[in-house]
């Protein structure tokens, strides 16, 4: 099956599309999704944080502290790292394992980290979500009451939309209005298709 990498900067509007290519009845594998899931309090991966990080990052319920953890990790690069070393592989698996169930002609796996935690090999073709940085910048103000420090974190630890830019083989430009994604979308899908089809073909 071919494997459509979608990613993007924080504000750019990865889950609208994720949403367009659903309403197309195109299997959406959403990273950020089975990251909560892998945590779960009867998944290995929760025991390995436990142990690397200590019992202060678990609730006396049981459930994974995501605000202590993250503020463990967030200016620690080590710990970021030893975190990502835990979570990555087993993210990894279920989301293969998800793709694997389908009988579809292609799927979207939507990462996005994808090309900052190098995990390109995961995905045939890398679609990304552009938009400007300063209407990025104004979306995410307004959706999640961030102050200019915390957005300047965020835009920090993520790749510029230039490096971002030079890995995609697809683009779609959210700077207008859910008509012209919608445009974008269907384009895409159409030629999903055919890739798909192609490759079927030369028995790949």
């Amino acid at each position: 099956m071919l494997i459509i990498g979608l990613t993007g900067g924080i504000g750019s509007g990865k889950s609208t599309i994720c949403k367009l290519f659903t309403d197309l009845g195109v299997p959406v594998i959403d990273a950020d999704i089975i990251a909560r899931q892998v945590v779960a309090p009867d998944q290995p991966a929760l025991g390995q944080i436990k142990k690397a990080f200590g019992e202060a990052v678990i609730t006396k319920t049981g459930q994974l502290d995501r605000s202590k953890l993250r503020s463990i990790v967030f200016d620690n690069p080590t710990k970021r790292k030893q975190l990502e070393a835990i979570l990555h592989p087993a993210i990894q698996a279920e989301m293969q394992h998800q793709a694997e169930e389908l009988d579809t002609p292609y799927c979207i796996f939507a990462i996005p980290l994808l090309i900052e935690v190098n995990q390109i090999s995961m995905v045939d073709r890398i679609l990304v979500v552009d938009a400007p940085d300063d209407l990025r910048r104004q979306r995410i103000k307004e959706r999640d009451q961030l102050e200019e420090q915390e957005i300047n974190a965020i835009f920090a630890a993520q790749l510029t939309r230039e490096e971002r830019l030079v890995h995609a083989d697809d683009i779609i430009r959210n700077d207008s209005d859910i008509a012209h994604l919608q445009t974008q979308v269907l384009d895409l899908n159409s030629r999903y298709l055919e890739i798909a089809k192609l490759e079927k073909y030369r028995g790949k």
